[in-house]
């Protein structure tokens, strides 16, 4: 029998990591997450901006806010959002360095 290279609380912290790029991996999210980094935003400014559907954008809103990349407050009738933090970006930050390195 093969031994563990991990213990089952690394498998747990590598299941919420590969999690959360799962969900910064799409581009709608992305993008949101991008622009949210600028300023807080209702729905319907994002869903304008993007060029989307509100309900489209909601869904997407409800995903980063599940997992804590965004929140929300409410100013009357509309929901404004944004970045929860900014840890998120320490990491997106790294990864467009990375993608803007010359190839060797």
């Amino acid at each position: 029998m093969k031994p563990s290279l991990t213990s089952p609380l690394e498998n747990k912290s590598i299941q919420e990591v590969s999690k959360i790029f799962k969900i910064i991996s799409d581009p709608t999210r992305l993008s949101i997450l991008f622009l949210l980094q600028k300023e807080e935003l209702s729905v319907g400014t994002i869903a304008q901006s993007l060029s989307m559907e509100q309900s489209a954008i909601s869904h997407q809103l409800k995903t980063l806010k599940t997992s804590r990349l965004v929140k929300a407050k409410r100013a009357g009738k509309s929901m404004i959002y944004s970045l929860d933090d900014l840890h998120i970006f320490s990491i997106l930050e790294q990864v467009l360095t990375h993608i803007k390195e010359p190839e060797e």
